[in-house]
């Protein structure tokens, strides 16, 4: 089981009550059961807001650099990553085409891109979709 964090929570008596007695009805096994359900459902109904708050917006003048750690993070976190860039995308040539593809969203760049010739292949796909 993932790592878990305990959460304290100050509820009224009645709502308190009411959740004990859906527990004793059988409809959650405990407390937590019921919280926990609870959560997930409120974070379930803002999902579409949570996955805008999930992407990386870049807007760079310069050089900007992302190795394969850097892109396998993003993923694991879910996260989407928006490039406009006005200078040097380097990626380096530990990432391939199908990370970058999970990645990466709208991408848009003037200057020069530093990559594997599969990746810089998607990264102008990419940029001549929008």
């Amino acid at each position: 089981m993932p790592d878990l964090e305990k959460v304290s929570i100050n509820l009224g008596p009645v709502d308190l009550g009411q959740i004990d007695l859906l527990v004793d009805q059988g409809y959650y096994t405990n407390r937590t059961d019921f919280i926990r359900i609870a959560i997930k459902n409120q974070l379930d109904s803002h999902s579409s807001v949570l996955k805008e708050l999930k992407q990386e917006k870049y807007f760079v003048v310069g050089i900007i650099e992302f190795d394969r750690n850097r892109l396998e993070d993003a993923k694991q976190k879910g996260v989407r990553i928006d490039i406009n860039l006005v200078g040097g995308l380097i990626i380096s040539d530990d990432v391939t085409r199908e990370l970058a593809e999970e990645v990466f969203g709208n991408v848009k760049i003037f200057g020069i891109i530093r990559a594997p010739e599969q990746i810089k292949k998607y990264l102008r796909i990419l940029q001549n979709s929008k």
